[in-house]
């Protein structure tokens, strides 16, 4: 199953025509994570206490955990999240914070060194920009490095389309040329 995470708020999003030009590509069944309908409330001191409840009870059947179990038993991930004021939409910070459960998504070693604990192989991070400026670190890296240091997903690609809104640009021209093998 591709557990496809949907971080565009737009309803004509080019990052979501781009997605779903990938996963047109596999046969496998799609789960969608829509994060514009999930009403994720404040991460205060309350939700901390209960998540560290639940989590001090191994308790992950709760479900608080949800998201994270469902992230944890994907084969494939695609996240698509276009680039928005120099990152990614919120809300996929939001995500990511629910999918971060020690003992679901990781573990630590007796060490201190996290272990990934998630089934999917790749992760596909599918991005577009109106601009050219787009430093992986400020959206994609952040999401590499959780995926292959914390939940033991190897392969990650970035899929991206920029400069759409430049003078001159053919948004649709730059999306059809999109290589979608990176």
């Amino acid at each position: 199953m591709t557990l496809f995470i949907n971080a565009c708020i737009r309803g004509d999003s080019r990052t979501r025509r781009l997605t779903e030009r990938l996963m047109e590509r596999w046969d496998d069944p799609v789960t969608e994570v829509n994060l514009g309908e999930i009403a994720f409330g404040p991460t205060d001191e309350a939700y901390l206490a209960r998540r560290d409840r639940l989590l001090a009870e191994g308790r992950f059947e709760d479900p608080m955990f949800g998201l994270a179990r469902q992230f944890a038993a994907a084969d494939r991930i695609v996240i698509a999240a276009p680039y928005w004021d120099l990152s990614f939409p919120a809300v996929l910070k939001q995500y990511i914070e629910k999918i971060n459960v020690p003992g679901i998504t990781f573990y630590y070693t007796q060490e201190g060194v996290p272990r990934g604990l998630c089934r999917a192989k790749e992760l596909y991070y599918v991005m577009t920009a109106g601009g050219m400026y787009v430093p992986p670190e400020f959206g994609f890296g952040y999401v590499e490095a959780l995926a292959k240091y914390f939940y033991g997903i190897r392969e990650v690609r970035f899929i991206q389309a920029a400069g759409l809104d430049i003078d001159g640009a053919d948004p649709e021209q730059i999306l059809a040329d999109v290589n979608l093998e990176s």
